[in-house]
């Protein structure tokens, strides 16, 4: 049975292996039919459905320190830009979760070491967040590795607060993420409040990251954009995911 669509975990994590902050963080997203992204998805997943469709995520923000109850805390590493594409999938044993397709940021080192760690596609690039009011504007530009000069302009206006429907939840409230590891799929859990969500006007939009992932251009506008000011989020242990 698949876990419900919830605003706080089903799950929570007991032993935080990692902490980190997600701020400032604006949510893109179009609906596509499950069949044209299944291919994306890890052995043992297969895309996570609402209402029929499921969805293809471009979301750009601020990590603030890694740390938890291992490791420091690394001020300079730990905080950057990160804009993420991203699929939606569940498992066997119901656990909804998040593949990504690329994860962009503008910090060297934590990029390498999340590729050689956990196998995750990060791309280190040039990046930069500007905020004037309640206008954000975030830019990516790719480095390596490629394809090389990928890049992506996402202006948003934040709006007021919205209540959280099934839609903003399934969306927003993804309790882990499922990834390609050494020849099997792990599922890495995390915790977090509740998102404390914005409607947002999308201003302008330029984007190739989701295209360079693979997708092709999006059809058309997103059908959501949201904004938060942002949640701390704590990740436990991996588990693999039987195929």
């Amino acid at each position: 049975m698949t876990e419900p669509v919830s605003p706080l975990t089903p799950r929570p994590v007991r032993f935080a292996a990692v902490g980190q902050w997600w701020r400032d963080v604006t949510f893109l997203h179009w609906a596509v039919a499950p069949e044209s992204v299944a291919g994306f998805l890890p052995a043992g997943t297969r895309p996570d459905v609402l209402d029929g469709v499921t969805y293809v995520g471009l979301v750009p923000f601020r990590m603030h320190p890694i740390g938890g109850r291992v490791g420091p805390r690394l001020p300079y590493v730990g905080t950057f830009c990160e804009t993420n594409v991203r699929l939606y999938s569940v498992d066997a044993t119901g656990r909804r979760g998040v593949v990504f397709l690329s994860l962009d940021a503008s910090r060297l080192l934590p990029v390498l070491g999340a590729r050689i760690s956990a196998r995750l596609p990060y791309k280190w690039s040039s990046m930069r967040l500007e905020r004037s009011g309640e206008v954000l504007s975030y830019t990516c530009r790719r480095l390596w590795p490629g394809p090389r000069g990928a890049s992506s302009r996402v202006v948003v206006r934040a709006g007021r607060p919205v209540v959280a429907g099934e839609l903003e939840n399934f969306l927003t409230a993804r309790w882990g993420l499922h990834v390609a590891w050494h020849g099997m799929t792990l599922y890495l859990p995390n915790d977090h409040p509740e998102w404390p969500l914005r409607d947002a006007e999308l201003v302008e939009l330029d984007d190739g990251l989701v295209a360079a992932a693979g997708l092709g251009n999006p059809a058309g506008p997103p059908v959501s954009v949201l904004h938060s000011p942002g949640v701390p989020v704590r990740f436990g242990v991996p588990v693999p995911v039987s195929a």
